[in-house]
């Protein structure tokens, strides 16, 4: 049979592809947490409702100092969906298929100090999303907030929701946290996911926090700390994970990194392999070079890298295998989101963009974003 000349063929649109949504927010409301909070928290967390709230402003629940001059579109800017209707309709108008959601307060859960606090808050915004959320709509899929405060605690939560397939990832939250991933305290999570079958996502924020890498406070601006804060966070956490040899150690643990871009990941790729050739007594676990581990890992596309070539994009990806193993992530509904048109958009070949878009997110969460 011929088949059409190219000319004649229809192009492929973001309508034809199966759009998978790899970080999606929603805006936890303190009062409905209260609902499934234990006592005394429940109670907390009525009196922080009463308290009039910021963008990601919020004492008790995202514990940041703010002394910037608030230009527009800056970090009090708001843009909130109150339901899983709403987001759905909204999800819709982008050509989302299905999508992975994240919360909002909770990206500084890693700040809060008081950890029996943290336990509690992370315990029911996991209840409050499945049963608001999640049960609501199926075409939405939550992660799985973990407390770093409370690792075990943590552990015993992936366990009680081992058969909640509404939930597709572990969620740790990296802004702020102390000690990094690779600590062996966590291994007790790691163990719990990986027995599970869950993956693990390491989601970061904006922040200025005594904490390395976030001691951002000589920083005056925006621009010069949400620059930073994602992509240092994520470079100190991999290499923290690394050291330890966490992706050697549980090797079927599924690892991603979100919300950094993947401008960052060619230079640490490259660093590690030239610090492992001098240094390998260090990392004895490490059987492979860094580059072998850094290369299956997951990564997110958003903040989508804009140069003035777009082909360079292309390029980026190449060096860290990004057709393979970069997810399309929007960060809807915040203000600086990437539409997925505009990732569409870019000059990857259409076997490459099927991959990014949602095939590649098939592959890290599992069947049910299929």
């Amino acid at each position: 049979m011929e088949t059409a000349p190219t000319s004649m063929r229809r192009r492929e649109t973001i309508a034809d592809l199966h759009v998978v949504d790899a970080d999606v927010h929603i805006h936890e409301d303190p009062a409905a947490l209260a609902e499934y909070a234990l006592p005394p928290w429940d109670v907390a967390l009525r009196e922080i409702a009463k308290v009039e709230e910021r963008y990601l402003d919020l004492p008790g629940m995202t514990p940041r100092a703010e002394f910037r001059v608030p230009f527009p579109g800056g970090s009090n800017r708001r843009q909130i969906v109150e339901s899983a209707g709403e987001l759905r309709a909204s999800l819709d108008d982008l050509s989302v298929s299905k999508a992975v959601l994240f919360p909002d307060h909770l990206l500084y859960l890693a700040m809060v100090r008081d950890p029996d606090f943290a336990v509690a808050l992370a315990r029911a915004y996991n209840e409050w999303l499945r049963e608001r959320w999640l049960l609501e709509e199926p075409t939405l899929k939550g992660a799985l907030v973990i407390p770093p405060q409370g690792p075990e605690a943590g552990a015993a939560d992936i366990r009680r929701h081992a058969d909640h397939r509404e939930f597709v990832c572990v969620y740790l939250p990296a802004s702020g946290v102390r000690p990094l991933y690779g600590h062996r305290q966590y291994d007790v999570v790691y163990e719990a996911a990986s027995e599970v079958g869950l993956p693990i996502a390491l989601h970061s924020v904006e922040a200025v926090f005594p904490v390395f890498p976030f001691e951002l406070n000589e920083f005056r601006t925006t621009f010069g700390t949400h620059a930073v804060a994602h992509p240092f966070s994520m470079i100190a956490n991999m290499v923290s994970m690394l050291e330890t040899g966490v992706p050697a150690r549980f090797p079927d643990l599924r690892i991603a990194f979100m919300e950094a871009g993947c401008g960052w990941i060619p230079f640490v790729l490259h660093r590690l392999d030239k610090e492992y050739i001098e240094r390998r007594r260090e990392v004895p676990l490490l059987q492979e070079r860094p580059s072998h581990y850094v290369k299956r890992f997951f990564y997110g596309t958003q903040p989508v890298e804009e140069p003035e070539r777009l082909g360079d994009i292309v390029k980026l990806y190449e060096l860290f295998d990004g057709e393979n193993q970069a997810m399309f992530a929007s960060d809807w509904p915040h203000h600086d989101f990437d539409h997925p048109s505009y990732f569409f958009g870019l000059p990857f070949t259409p076997e490459a963009r099927r991959k990014i878009m949602g095939e590649n997110a098939i592959r890290f969460f599992g069947p049910e974003v299929a």
